[in-house]
């Protein structure tokens, strides 16, 4: 070989392994990249100046946990617990497994009204359930769900997410009860529950046994009626033996299949107590302080999730099941102007008793009250202008 053709296949050879050295070197860089543990577990890393930390790696040196939690709800009632149950699933999902959820029944950790008391107690680290099952220890906790004549389910999102709601109720949450809570479904505007016989007065509410809780029980009670807090799968035993002559729940699409149509004909219109009523995931404040910041956005984020869907699935499948109920000889009535002036003066009247005793409620009642009318003007306009018009004309 000359020595020109050797020196230029020398070059050539050299050039050829520069480079496949140099993209060895690049693709070993890519697929084992530096991986920064977080979390509370995790030990303190420092990279060089010159190296770009790769984001934790959800799965690789983060703790597990696998948490119970108690809910309000039977089984049997596929939207309210299945949302439970699908809020669980995402959370594991988005941690890889490590943040595991196993939701159970009303009853199996605690009764369905005392979810808020085991998480509190740290018991149970997290529950799902109704803030105004618990209005016996603070009237405040009504704002987590809903008021008498209050949001509807739409406008019940805009004070929470965008009008302070969430704010103020964590901050009392973690100040009584050493929780935090996020808003983690909706029912949207409820009925006026089942009654064994017809109701056109004031005077045919007095002395009746009703199961309703929240705020809008103390209005029913003002106007004679003997009110009863029970969890859902208590009620239909409660009607059965006439341990309540009428009670309330969601709507048709629950109310079909715990079966109240069997005993109480006459279906009640609207749930003015009830015009969007939100349910929450709460977590004992100090377990809530044990996970790590991925972990409680994935809790934040499916709870929201859980908000938007509970509320489509109730919404899409009421009418029909509200069809339904009338084919097998239930009596929808609305409830009559007296009743409903009078529930509505009722009201007011509970709402100036609990601010001249209690300043927490006071205060958060101001805030919610100014943001309600403002809402209520918008929609005024936009909103129920469309709906009177298209729903006139149907």
């Amino acid at each position: 070989m000359k020595r020109r053709q050797f020196l230029s296949t020398t070059a050539k050879s050299t050039a050829i392994a520069v480079t496949v050295g140099v993209a060895a070197a690049c693709t070993t860089q890519l697929a084992t990249p530096t991986v920064v543990p977080s979390g509370p577990t995790a030990a303190a890393t420092t990279a060089p100046d010159t190296t770009v930390a790769a984001p934790t790696v959800i799965g690789q040196a983060q703790p597990t946990f696998d948490w119970q939690m108690a809910t309000s709800w039977p089984v049997a009632l596929d939207i309210i617990f299945g949302t439970a149950q699908n809020f669980a699933d995402r959370v594991s999902a988005m941690t890889g497994g490590k943040l595991k959820i196993t939701p159970r029944a009303a009853g199996e950790l605690a009764p369905g009204t005392q979810v808020l008391d085991v998480v509190s107690q740290g018991a149970v680290p997290m529950g799902h359930t109704a803030s105004y099952y618990y209005i016996g220890k603070s009237p405040v906790l009504a704002f987590g769900t809903t008021l008498p004549f209050g949001l509807t389910a739409q406008q019940q999102n805009a004070w929470l997410y965008d009008g302070g709601g969430i704010q103020l109720l964590q901050d009392f949450y973690q100040k009584k009860f050493g929780v935090i809570q996020f808003p983690a479904g909706n029912t949207g505007a409820q009925m006026g529950g089942w009654f064994r016989n017809e109701i056109n007065t004031v005077s045919d509410l007095q002395g009746l046994k009703m199961r309703i809780p929240g705020l809008g029980g103390q209005v029913m009670s003002k106007l004679g009626v003997t009110v009863q807090v029970l969890a859902g799968g208590e009620i239909f035993q409660a009607l059965q033996t006439g341990a309540v002559d009428a009670a309330e729940w969601v709507g048709p699409y629950d109310d079909e299949k715990l079966g109240f149509y069997k005993i109480a004909k006459y279906y009640y219109y609207p749930g003015w107590w009830e015009p969007g009523p939100a349910l929450e995931v709460e977590v004992n404040l100090n377990e809530w302080n044990k996970l790590p910041a991925e972990y409680q956005e994935a809790v934040r984020t499916s709870a929201a999730h859980a908000n938007v869907e509970m509320l489509a699935r109730y919404d899409a499948r009421n009418q029909t099941a509200l069809q339904s109920l009338i084919a097998q000889g239930t009596i929808l009535t609305p409830y009559s102007k007296e009743i409903m002036e009078a529930a509505s003066t009722a009201t007011n009247e509970l709402f100036a008793e609990f601010s001249a005793k209690d300043a927490d409620f006071k205060s958060i009642l101001e805030q919610w009250a100014k943001f309600r009318d403002t809402v209520r003007a918008w929609n005024k306009i936009n909103e129920a202008s469309f709906t009177n018009f298209v729903y006139g004309t149907m």
